[in-house]
């Protein structure tokens, strides 16, 4: 059997009983050109290697195969592997490699090294940490070539924002500091199988430079301070940070503006300065 002779999605589902489970934050894709879509953003994928989170029944993961990716997919639902199973013998030999494991216990560089593309409808209750641990890795460019993932809208929302919106803290700094992320298109609740509450988003985020004289850690804290209080003036908000006021004052940045109103490269600035 052949990717081309697979089942529909829908019945393999029902064949192998795998109703989504809320307490896995699952919600299944069936549709093959919205897959498809999905599997388009990375870019070209011929070829190269693609970690899934998630991969539950394999509709994402059909997707990616058949644009050439040879895949490593992690799934903790022990009821979705004999499908998964199916799937990576119609692949061929060592196209698919399945992990039964919990996603937040893999160490992703240390299983496939650097130069892989994330592609993933990550499971809501653990997308945003996910996302939130790729981002913040020390080594700088990062193991991973670009994240590809499916969240729902308000926290993509959240990871494209700008300053002065209700949308921009700590997560858009996170996601902007020393990458280019962007959304590539939405999704309709009533596309997946069951349709959950919410509208979803794929984000695309691809590494860039980092500046330079910035510890990572100095600017998490940094954004904690100041954003973790947000409706308070940088002056009240950073007055518990060691040298956060002179860091301020030292860069000309006015003590009485709002954390929502400083752009990523002011935030960076004030970093730099404390890291010195």
């Amino acid at each position: 059997m052949s990717l081309d002779d697979l089942p529909p999605l829908r019945d393999v589902i029902s064949r192998h009983g795998l109703s989504a489970k809320k307490s896995l934050g699952q919600n299944f894709l069936t549709d093959n050109n919205l897959l498809d879509r999905i599997a388009r953003v990375p870019g070209a994928l011929q070829g190269q290697q693609v970690y899934e989170v998630g991969p539950g029944p394999g509709g994402l993961t059909r997707a990616l195969l058949r644009a050439g990716a040879n895949v490593t997919a992690v799934e903790r639902d022990s009821r979705a592997l004999p499908a998964l199973a199916e799937l990576g013998e119609a692949a061929g030999p060592g196209r698919l490699k399945i992990i039964s494991e919990d996603a937040l216990a893999i160490d992703e560089a240390a299983l496939l090294g650097q130069g892989i593309h994330i592609v993933a409808n990550l499971p809501y209750n653990i997308g945003t940490v996910l996302l939130a641990r790729w981002l913040s890795v020390q080594q700088w460019p990062p193991f991973w070539l670009s994240l590809t993932v499916m969240l729902q809208k308000e926290v993509a929302e959240r990871i494209v924002a700008t300053p002065n919106s209700a949308a921009y803290g700590r997560l858009a700094v996170l996601s902007q500091w020393r990458s280019r992320p962007r959304i590539a298109f939405e999704v309709n609740r009533n596309a997946f199988v069951p349709p959950p509450k919410v509208t979803s988003a794929i984000v695309h985020i691809q590494p860039a430079a980092a500046p330079e004289g910035i510890n990572p850690a100095v600017l998490e804290r940094l954004t904690a301070a100041a954003f973790g209080q947000r409706r308070k003036m940088l002056r009240a908000s950073l007055k518990g940070l060691a040298g956060g006021l002179d860091a301020l004052n030292h860069c000309g940045i006015d003590a009485t503006r709002r954390a929502e109103t400083l752009s990523v490269e002011e935030l960076v600035t004030i970093a730099r300065q404390l890291s010195s």
